[in-house]
């Protein structure tokens, strides 16, 4: 028997994957709420450095708002005839926030053995010294300089700018789970960058600081919705094998 053929998780996810295509035209068929309930619920399960989740997802529901926030769009055609819209928000202040409840959490729990208990506290520490010392603006012109010689460096977390990316950079976890499990309920989505930040910020009353990744526009796709055949890089010139 084909081995495939016994893993049914991995067909599922196949037809998930493969269904998610980029929307921009949706139909008026409005998506029943515990369906966006349990798709934003499973990103809650997407992995973040250290655990920390620096991300809040901003499910837009006001229909005034929702206007407002797809003209802040651009005039996509993705936003304005969405059903529902995601606003996908990161900042070093959330990770903060979490790592205090995460904390509270470890020690309050009867089920973490004590070696766990300190590991965990020691990882946490060791990313808010780095968010709060390392995240002073100052160490973004040093990380700067350094990242001149060694292009690696430019992706630490370290200086006010280098903790934004990487709190937006755990985000596209979160971001890519929600159109994943969007796309197993067979609900489409847009994954939109195009948009005024100071805007959707000012709309959502978001504090300074915070990264607004993407806009997910979420519904079920139009009759004549633009679907061509889909194009991807060959494996061999994607994949490197050392």
């Amino acid at each position: 028997m084909n081995i495939q053929n016994q893993l049914p998780h991995w067909a599922d996810f196949q037809a998930a994957n493969r269904f998610r295509r980029a929307i921009r035209e949706f139909n008026s068929t409005p998506i029943p709420e515990e369906d966006i309930e349990a798709l934003l619920g499973e990103a809650l399960y997407a992995p973040s450095s250290g655990n920390l989740q620096p991300y809040e997802l901003h499910w837009v529901r006001t229909p005034a708002l929702k206007k407002l926030i797809a003209e802040a769009c651009n005039g996509q055609k993705a936003a304005a005839s969405a059903a529902e819209l995601i606003v996908v928000v990161a900042s070093p202040a959330i990770a903060r926030k979490t790592a205090a409840t995460q904390l509270a959490h470890i020690d309050s729990s009867s089920t973490l053995a004590e070696k766990s208990k300190d590991y965990h506290r020691r990882h946490i520490a060791k990313f808010l010294k780095i968010l709060g010392i390392g995240g002073l603006p100052i160490w973004a012109q040093v990380l700067s300089i350094a990242a001149m010689i060694r292009p690696t460096l430019s992706l630490l977390p370290i200086g006010h700018i280098g903790s934004r990316h990487w709190a937006a950079r755990n985000a596209v976890f979160a971001s890519q789970t929600v159109m994943l499990a969007a796309a197993a309920k067979e609900i489409d989505s847009c994954p939109m960058e195009g948009f005024s930040a100071t805007k959707v910020a000012k709309l959502l009353g978001l504090p300074r600081g915070s990264v607004i990744l993407l806009v997910i526009a979420l519904g079920y796709r139009n009759g004549d919705a633009r679907i061509e055949e889909r194009w991807r890089r060959p494996m061999n010139d994607v994949v490197i094998s050392h």
